[in-house]
């Protein structure tokens, strides 16, 4: 055991028995790979392994081939084929094909090639909808938001974008967990993208097709609209403010001429009347 723990160490290093270094390899969930073997001698029989499972065998002589079906759990049980290269080809591959995989020649006690296969799940599509807390009215339009998420996936990152600008992103690994980002109720101008090393999914916002139950989405547009009717009203209650105070004033000189005038009239002083 301590013989196969120094030799798997070995491998790791660059140019060890041939190896220059680990190449790795991405596909999606599905899909079809082939691991490319190379430095192949006509004499050469052939060793796949997965991590330290051996699943697959070729003489390079009579290209004879040799699957282990029953090893690493049975995981790739009709699902492995080899070309005449040697090379090992993957067939509907899930995400638990991920791995290290090593060929190896056993005729010149050889490592050939070393590969790290990451097998990516699907992308969703985002999808997008209206969030409110629980405590908000339909006036209170500033706690609603626009929410971006995505569930079930693993090694993305979902991001918040306007126009070509990064806006805000988030990041996760684990394969279980769900994803939200919250945006602002604004314009059309926003998209909510996705995305692992090899794809992407962006979903675009549209407005006209958000239902918004509990809080209606304020639209650029009519925020302006708004904005310049609350400046119209300050502005009107203001010129009636000045209207009334300037009216006041007539008012109360015209009180005071009455009473000098009465007072002239019955040889009375103005302080008299006044009492």
């Amino acid at each position: 055991m301590f013989e196969m723990f120094i030799f798997f160490c070995l491998w790791s290093l660059p140019g060890v028995f041939g190896v220059d270094a680990v190449q790795s390899v991405s596909v999606t969930e599905g899909e079809s790979v082939t691991l490319n073997v190379t430095d192949i001698q006509i004499n050469d029989e052939i060793e796949w392994r997965f991590g330290q499972i051996l699943i697959a065998e070729i003489n390079k002589k009579n290209y004879k081939s040799t699957f282990y079906d029953d090893n690493a759990d049975g995981r790739f049980r009709d699902r492995l084929k080899l070309d005449q290269t040697g090379s090992l080809i993957i067939t509907n591959t899930r995400t638990t094909d991920s791995g290290l995989y090593i060929v190896y020649s056993s005729t010149r006690n050889t490592l050939l090639n070393t590969f790290n296969l990451t097998v990516f799940a699907p992308l969703p599509v985002p999808v997008l909808g209206i969030y409110c807390p629980k405590n908000s009215s339909s006036s209170s339009q500033q706690n609603c938001s626009l929410v971006c998420s995505v569930e079930n996936v693993g090694h993305v990152t979902l991001s918040w974008y306007k126009g070509n600008s990064l806006l805000s992103s988030i990041s996760v690994s684990d394969l279980s967990r769900s994803l939200s980002l919250h945006l602002e109720c604004l314009d059309d101008s926003y998209s909510c993208v996705v995305n692992n090393p090899i794809r992407n999914q962006t979903q675009h916002l549209d407005l006209s097709q958000i239902t918004c139950s509990d809080c209606r989405c304020c639209g650029s547009t009519e925020a302006v609209i708004r904005l310049v009717l609350a400046v119209l009203l300050g502005m009107l209650v203001g010129v009636i403010l000045a209207l009334l105070v300037s009216g006041c004033r007539p008012r109360n000189l015209l009180q005071k001429k009455n009473v000098r005038e009465r007072a002239m009239d019955r040889d009375l002083t103005y302080a008299d009347v006044l009492e």
